[in-house]
């Protein structure tokens, strides 16, 4: 359970960051469009450098230990945490106060990078066989716990506090809170134990001494099945979700109070419906989740956009509430499946190289994309086109995906 609850501390931070996107972009980089583009590219930047720390932590991992790896990241994420909290504004420091900002955010993708293929390999391993699927599925139900956390901490920040208190010191208490909830977590992770998978390893003689060698060399089809999962998942996730506030705002739908308060609302529907489709999962399979899954982001994300840019309190709510509940099934399983795609021995590099690159292109990039594309084009359900056309291209991957239900390897 500690290792599962650590996924709260990173994805409170990133959410943080998304929900906070057009205030961070006044803060740092001054007034106008192309400060919430930078914000927005900062975002895209922090996610690129995800893929770099998983190889890292993922060959610490696989050779040393998850727990030292884990460890390790924690401590990098704590640091990060409080040093947002204290930076100067773009009124005190100029523009060197968006740099540090960017190379912080680089910091704090580095270490989420080695975190959560860390926390769901250690799940995975410790888990029963028949309960796989809901145990590997806390994870991502913890980190909706975060960002549960950062929409309902943002939005009660800026409701209480008002835009122009936010914008002058107001924005650091989330990021404060954090960095209390991260130092927290790195205390409860001493106590934990190593992996009884790692363990065995151990014992047989047969960790490997280059983990990603091992991987290419043995796993690439599930290295290249651990990509296209991972890729429907992050686009449904981070632009289904976290970016639909900056959706609402931008479109004038809502107002940045009322986009944190739906926000909130969303995340609650991920957490109940995680452990669920979990549990379907361990019942029925991966394969006929996951592909059920993946035809209805074919379908319906770009209608769901379409209504939720008409401005009605209950369609906006109905598409928020539609989306989040698709990404949060989409996670559930994808985390369980991506890592039954490896053995123990180099399954941390396997994700990192398969399933970590995916969640920063189609992850960290797409509320950029998104955003320039929408205004480019002026297309309301763009946002929602752009999952249907990953979900299409992921469609036939799905379909031949060998079921790992039942591990017979």
């Amino acid at each position: 359970m500690i290792a599962g609850f650590s996924t709260v501390v990173e994805w409170y931070d990133f959410t943080l960051y998304l929900y906070l996107a057009t205030i961070l972009a006044r803060v740092f980089f001054g007034s106008g469009v192309s400060g919430l583009l930078i914000t927005l590219g900062g975002f895209a930047v922090a996610y690129l450098m995800r893929p770099i720390g998983a190889l890292a932590f993922g060959h610490w991992g696989d050779r040393y230990g998850r727990r030292p790896a884990m460890l390790a990241a924690m401590g990098l994420m704590t640091g990060a945490m409080v040093a947002t909290a204290l930076l100067p504004t773009h009124a005190q420091a100029g523009p060197a106060a968006g740099a540090l900002l960017l190379v912080i955010r680089c910091l704090m993708g580095f270490s989420v990078g080695g975190e959560y293929t860390g926390v769901v390999a250690y799940l995975l391993e410790g888990a029963p066989v028949e309960r796989r699927g809901l145990v590997t599925s806390l994870a991502a139900a913890a980190s909706e716990v975060g960002a549960l956390l950062a929409a309902g901490i943002s939005a009660l920040t800026v409701s209480l506090l008002g835009r122009v208190v936010v914008a002058d010191w107001g924005w650091r208490l989330p990021f404060v809170f954090g960095a209390v909830l991260a130092g927290s977590v790195l205390l409860m992770r001493m106590q934990m134990q190593e992996s009884p998978d790692f363990e065995r390893q151990r014992r047989n003689g047969t960790v490997p001494s280059q983990p990603l060698r091992f991987a290419l060399r043995h796993h690439r089809q599930g290295i290249l099945r651990g990509f296209a999962i991972s890729a429907l998942g992050s686009i449904t996730y981070y632009v289904g979700i976290t970016y639909v506030p900056v959706f609402l705002t931008s479109a004038g739908s809502m107002d940045e109070a009322q986009a944190l308060q739906l926000a909130t609302m969303a995340a609650v529907a991920v957490i109940v419906v995680t452990p669920l489709t979990g549990l379907l999962a361990d019942r029925v399979g991966r394969r006929p989740v996951l592909l059920a899954l993946g035809v209805a982001s074919a379908v319906s994300p770009t209608v769901l956009f379409e209504l939720m840019a008409q401005g009605s309190p209950a369609l906006v709510l109905a598409g928020a509430i539609a989306l989040a509940a698709l990404a949060g099934g989409i996670s559930a399983v994808g985390a369980v499946a991506t890592a039954e795609q490896f053995p123990g021995e180099g399954r941390l590099s396997g994700l990192a190289f398969g399933a970590t690159t995916a969640t920063a292109l189609f992850g960290g990039l797409t509320p950029f994309i998104s955003q320039w594309l929408l205004g480019r084009t002026g297309w309301a359900p763009l946002p929602g086109a752009m999952i249907a056309v990953v979900a299409v291209a992921v469609l036939p991957v799905l379909l031949t995906l060998p079921e790992t239900k039942n591990p017979g390897r």
